[in-house]
């Protein structure tokens, strides 16, 4: 169950570290445009492991091309917010949240369908985290 909603019921693209890549970015076409759906969601979650790959450096494989659509999140957190690791969960939180918001730009500049659907009030992007300790989302 996410959002009280079941199979079915919403479209649902997940993947690690909420990074955007052409497939996701293909499903959210499908689902606005040609599905009908009202309103995109980009929710990441405090403590989120792919975050903590990435301050880390973590390299494994197809991991690490992954996680390093995640640096750019990391240069935007100020560079007193130290130490600069996953044992810093102030910091991964602070990734986090700043991650869901570039992908909230990124769909914006790559998908020129949904960028029109969006100027034109079609459908909704909104961005959110959801706290692993409480169950609560909180939207922006």
């Amino acid at each position: 169950m996410v959002l009280d909603q079941g199979i079915g019921d919403m479209f649902s693209a997940r993947v690690a570290g909420n990074v955007l890549d052409d497939e996701i970015l293909g499903s959210m076409e499908f689902a606005c445009k040609v599905s009908g759906a009202k309103l995109i969601a980009v929710i990441g979650h405090s403590n989120c492991g792919a975050i903590k790959g990435a301050l880390d450096n973590v390299e494994l494989g197809n991991l690490t091309g992954l996680l390093a659509h995640i640096k750019p999140a990391i240069d935007q957190i100020p560079a007193d917010i130290q130490p600069r690791n996953s044992k810093n969960h102030e910091l991964v939180d602070k990734v986090a949240e700043a991650n869901v918001r570039l992908v909230m730009k990124q769909i914006r500049e790559r998908s020129p369908v949904l960028r029109e659907m969006l100027d034109k009030g079609q459908i909704e992007l909104v961005g959110g985290m959801y706290d692993l300790s409480t169950g609560e989302v909180h939207f922006y």
